[in-house]
């Protein structure tokens, strides 16, 4: 009962409400994060139809390799989450801590895989509004697709960074042992958040990396 007291908000009646409350609560925020996101494939959707072989072609100057890699790397931090949930809720600690720790640190490997291949567009002059020089035919589709490009993966890296955080924030918070089977919520939550983002990169990897397989 003393644990419920230091848990429970004032303003609930007990911790199942605050559960589902909160769990309402980001519902509600990633259904907003869908239309942010619904409005960039759309957009993609248009441009794509009107220039398909600039898409095509800027596609082909993709690292495919690296973004097959920071696939593998999200699903399998997606795993370590899901484990640290399951720890959270049956009291396992080290499934906990080690769930969040690893998918944390694979946030962070996915986010370097991003920065080298950022990186290798810039080598490349592929970042139109900074630098961008395309020598080839349909060079217009093709500065349209990386303009996409950048945006989409950057909004998603910027979701993908905070979400980094917010997991340090829960994983010192689970190893002063402030969560148990009684009280759990703040690691749902930021599972639900972190299995969204993922599901983003599923759609992003295809859309951007997969146009044209013809290398």
């Amino acid at each position: 009962m003393a644990e419920s007291e230091t848990v429970l908000e004032h303003h609930f009646r007990d911790l199942q409400q605050q559960r589902e409350v909160s769990e309402l609560g980001m519902w509600i925020f990633l259904m907003t994060e869908v239309l942010l996101f619904g409005v960039l494939f759309t957009s993609y959707t248009v441009f794509r139809h009107s220039y398909p072989a600039g898409f095509a072609a800027g596609s082909r100057d993709m690292e495919t390799t690296i973004g097959a890699v920071n696939t593998a790397v999200l699903l399998i931090s997606s795993f370590f989450i899901a484990l640290s949930v399951y720890g959270a809720q049956t009291g396992g600690r080290k499934k906990l801590l080690w769930g969040l720790a690893i998918g944390a640190l694979l946030g962070v490997v996915f986010m370097i895989l991003k920065g080298v291949e950022y990186y290798d567009h810039y080598q490349h002059r592929e970042v139109p509004g900074i630098l961008f020089d395309y020598a080839k035919p349909n060079a217009h589709g093709v500065e349209i697709f990386f303009y996409l490009y950048f945006v989409m993966t950057g909004i998603h890296a910027i979701h993908l960074t905070i979400g980094i955080c917010i997991v340090v924030v829960i994983l010192v918070a689970a190893y002063r042992g402030r969560y148990s089977p009684l009280y759990h919520n703040p690691v749902e939550i930021v599972g639900l958040y972190w299995h969204f983002v993922d599901i983003v990169w599923i759609f992003l990897f295809p859309l951007l990396y997969l146009i044209d397989l013809k290398r």
